[in-house]
């Protein structure tokens, strides 16, 4: 009976080439690895698009005759959820492959690799989200328009500021995804877990319904108190430029603030894990 440690040096300014290199190659690796599941993507292409029609035709109801709600026209709330749908494909709430190799025991091959476990499927899902970013989030950004009146971007800032909250949101989510999956090397059976994971992020992410649908006390709560606005409501409100620039510059920081405690607890729990874990016949 032996001990594995995911103990790994953190990168020096000798090998932080190499380390770039590494990490470079993981994401390449997990983008080749999504481009194989041809029939999958385009089944979820389908799927999104339809309910992309769905959500659009409520919101568009909600927003009624007065043609506003909650401070969105109709042409930001189409574009809300058209983005929308493909943004889910690239943050992907849902994930359990770290949970299963707990469960069978593969998880101790990852510990004897010379990258974090953290760092490895962070490169991986990294890569996974820039293959889905070509293939799952343009279809529904083209179909929107054909058939609704969007609403395109004033500002120049705004762009580049929502690409910045967009990998935000995709590294935040891992972030989440991983403390979640990583709950096994205690409970063994994480469908407890998931479970709440997938109504919370759903429900608070903004996937069903802006969040700003919401009472005002409440939104400030979700926004200071939890992570799951920056997983897809401040991408999507940064890119209807729901707010004036500075508001928006503020929740892109509290969103990356979010990422790097997340990505904090994530190496915590980790650390605790190993001191668990015991693999047999080591």
């Amino acid at each position: 009976m032996g001990s594995l440690t995911a103990t790994v040096a953190p990168p020096t300014t000798s090998n932080v080439i190499p380390w770039f290199r590494t990490f470079g190659a993981i994401a390449g690796s997990g983008f080749r690895r999504y481009a194989t599941y041809r029939q999958a993507t385009v089944a979820g292409v389908v799927t999104n698009t339809v309910f992309g029609f769905l959500r659009c035709y409520v919101l568009l109801a909600a927003a009624g005759a007065a043609g506003t709600v909650a401070g969105y026209d109709r042409g930001q709330l189409a574009t809300f959820v058209w983005v929308g749908q493909g943004l889910l494909a690239v943050v992907l709430l849902w994930w359990t492959e770290l949970a299963d190799r707990i469960r069978t025991g593969d998880v101790a091959a990852d510990l004897l690799r010379p990258v974090h476990p953290v760092t490895s499927y962070l490169a991986a899902d990294l890569g996974r989200a820039g293959h889905a970013a070509l293939v799952r989030l343009l279809p529904p950004v083209l179909v929107g328009p054909v058939f609704f009146e969007v609403y395109v971007p004033h500002r120049w800032s705004t762009p580049p500021l929502f690409a910045l909250s967009a990998v935000a949101a995709v590294v935040l989510c891992f972030g989440c995804r991983f403390l979640v999956n990583a709950s096994a090397y205690w409970l063994q059976d994480v469908r407890g877990p998931m479970i709440l994971w997938t109504l919370a992020s759903g429900v608070l992410a903004g996937l069903y319904f802006p969040l700003r649908f919401l009472p005002e006390w409440l939104q400030y709560a979700l926004w200071l108190g939890t992570p799951f606005p920056g997983l897809l409501q401040t991408p999507l409100d940064v890119l209807v430029e729901r707010d004036p620039p500075a508001t928006q510059v503020g929740l892109v920081g509290l969103q990356l603030a979010w990422a790097v405690v997340i990505l904090a607890a994530c190496r915590l729990v980790q650390r605790r894990a190993e001191r668990r874990l015991v693999v047999q016949g080591g």
